[in-house]
């Protein structure tokens, strides 16, 4: 009975169906890029592997090392500022419309909307 058991609970654990496994490679292509070019502090050059999460006016940016950084966009043309903590945030324009933070020894690349004075 035992060796029965097992033996189901096994097979139950083999891979998924190649129709799901299909279909997570499909959702996950379709899902939009929520990575920016960020280089924290140590790093000697930007990569692709900082995430933002999104909540209202709040960006939470998700460093590689398991740190993050809050900030908080602004409606003055400032760009973003630092949501709390006692560093406070640097902008610089991009020509790209992007704008680079600097916070601390980090470095995050954002894209920002250019508004006309």
């Amino acid at each position: 009975m035992r060796i029965a058991l097992l033996a189901l609970l096994l097979a139950s654990c083999g891979a998924p169906p190649a129709a799901e496994t299909e279909n997570r490679t499909a959702a996950a292509a379709a899902a939009p890029d929520d990575r920016i070019d960020c280089r924290v502090e140590g790093s000697s050059a930007f990569e692709h592997n900082c995430i933002v999460e999104v909540e209202g006016r709040l960006l939470t940016i998700r460093k590689p090392d398991g740190g993050f950084r809050r900030l908080e966009t602004t409606s003055d043309g400032r760009g973003v500022i630092a949501a709390d903590g006692a560093e406070m945030a640097v902008v610089i324009l991009l020509p790209d419309n992007r704008i680079e933070v600097a916070v601390g020894g980090d470095r995050f690349r954002l894209p920002a909307r250019i508004r006309a004075r």
